[in-house]
């Protein structure tokens, strides 16, 4: 493709030297760069992508695009541009033949219940004859083909890749969670969305964004720019959960006509005669397209909340309830989300990934609704994250449960006791016992708390601490099979060494 073709999507671009030259890839990092390739110079928060222009030249770049003209090559073509990021997104997706221009593509924005409404979705368009294509925080699949998920929402150049692999696969339309990172970095401004969803702001990420209004405002991006209405999609939507105290401020900023849904709001989705138990959810639904009943096998209100969202899209999208039905009923198990471990010891063990305080209260609560027994909970928080919600979390997991379990997450550059310390502050504002080890060797009678650090350990002590009836959940890594402590990744699944753990038990 020549570097003139691509530059067609950008606007106030300045090209010096040959504008015919021919482009074989493109990409952000100079260590990617392979003869032929186009490299995108772009400021980081660590680091200046200008400083790693003669690494890419040296690699075989065709030419540069950048920012700074002071340093543009003297010896390729170079294209200054305003904005480099929203550049390198339009110019990827014009390389990879806009995969998603001439297809559905629903985009979820929202602190939780994303990947869930992902798999709901997947099913309607399934069964309306359009496979759809996932992105998202577990992998970017369709079918049998799966591509590692590096981030929830990938630099722009990976992210028009995988699009275009996958619709060269079969795929008919996409679904894909779109992360705060990626609107605030321009990385899905070359996506041609027709529907967008906001399901929830809670707190999350203010490590990077600082504080809820820049949170927000990454957020708000999908529907106030993204999703405005233009030739190639001329009829797009978003829907917006107006239970969220954000929805009324999003929908508002929305460039497009909405579509409201809430448990408690009564807007254009909502639903009627709900009973929640621990065999799932059933009731009916009302939608400007007509009601229908339905009967789900997710756990809890928050999950309802999902299965709303995933209605309103089809609604959106003009699909036939029948298959707006049937996709309710008919989705996949999502990996990490309430998921089971079955054993025959009359324990439910509960994976989940809630690493939030709102998501965490969110299971808990269904939870404490659903149990006969009692509630064992084992919580981390993972380093180099918002510090901020590491006590909230342990307050959540201390008042809901009768013995929470502090442990390590994902400790990453930060000393696991550092965090497991702040965890344990929260806990301790609800005044409860703090177990010894040996006070646990025959289970326990009295609310309380316990640290240890090592996540194996407390996933078999919670295990060892259990009696028929009890639930045990473990929060927050969810289908994540991994560890990372310092810079190195562990293999580490919290589904398998529940399981491990539960054989274990005498029988």
């Amino acid at each position: 493709m020549k570097l003139s073709q691509l530059l067609i999507p950008v606007t106030g671009s300045v090209i010096h030297g040959d504008d015919t030259v021919d482009i074989s890839g493109v990409t952000c990092d100079s260590r990617s760069v392979s003869p032929g390739c186009l490299f995108f110079a772009l400021r980081g928060a660590s680091a200046d992508g200008h400083r790693f222009i003669p690494a890419a030249i040296a690699a075989g770049a065709s030419a540069i695009v950048l920012e700074n003209q002071e340093d543009a090559p003297s010896d390729i073509p170079w294209v200054r541009v305003t904005d480099g990021r929203a550049a390198m997104a339009r110019m990827a997706a014009e390389f990879y033949g806009n995969p998603t221009a001439g297809v559905p593509l629903i985009g979820i924005t929202g602190t939780n219940g994303k990947t869930t409404t992902t798999y709901l979705i997947e099913a309607i368009l399934a069964a309306t004859g359009l496979p759809a294509a996932v992105l998202g925080t577990i992998s970017y699949r369709f079918e049998n083909v799966c591509l590692e998920s590096s981030h929830t929402t990938p630099e722009s150049t990976e992210l028009q890749a995988a699009f275009r692999k996958l619709a060269d696969t079969g795929a008919k339309s996409f679904v894909m969670e779109v992360s705060s990172h990626a609107l605030e970095q321009k990385r899905v401004d070359g996506c041609q969305f027709d529907v967008g969803i906001f399901s929830n702001l809670t707190r999350d990420h203010l490590d990077y964004h600082v504080n809820m209004e820049r949170y927000r405002a990454a957020k708000s991006r999908l529907f106030s720019e993204l999703l405005r209405p233009d030739a190639t999609k001329p009829r797009r939507r978003a829907v917006i959960n107006r239970d969220d105290p954000s929805g009324e401020a999003i929908q508002k900023l929305s460039a497009c006509p909405v579509i409201t849904f809430g448990i408690d709001f009564r807007g254009d989705v909502y639903p009627m005669d709900i009973r929640i138990s621990v065999n799932g959810i059933s009731g009916s639904i009302r939608t400007p397209a007509g009601d229908f009943p339905f009967a789900s096998n997710l756990l809890g209100r928050f999950n309802l909340s999902n299965i709303l969202a995933a209605v309103s899209a089809g609604i959106a999208l003009d699909l036939p309830l029948e298959a707006i039905k049937y996709g309710i009923e008919h989705h996949a198990t999502v990996p990490g989300r309430m998921q089971r471990v079955e054993n025959r010891h009359g324990i439910t063990l509960l994976v989940d990934y809630a690493h939030t305080g709102d998501a965490l209260e969110n299971v808990l609560s269904t939870i404490k609704e659903l149990a006969t027994g009692r509630i064992i909970t084992v919580v981390g928080c993972g380093g180099d994250r918002d510090p901020g919600k590491r006590p909230i979390m342990g307050r959540i997991a201390a008042e809901w449960s009768d013995l929470t379990i502090v442990t390590s997450d994902n400790p990453r550059s930060e000393d696991p006791l550092a965090i497991l310390g702040q965890i344990k502050a929260g806990v301790q504002t609800l005044n409860t016992k703090e177990f010894r080890h040996d006070e646990l060797a025959d289970g326990f009678d009295a609310k309380g708390f316990i640290v240890r650090e090592n996540r194996r350990e407390a996933i078999r002590l919670a295990v060892r601490s259990a009696r028929t009836g009890d639930i045990i959940l473990l929060a927050g890594k969810g289908h994540e099979n991994y560890q990372i402590i310092g810079t190195t990744r562990h293999h580490f699944d919290d589904c398998e060494e529940a399981a491990q753990a539960l054989a274990e038990i005498a029988t």
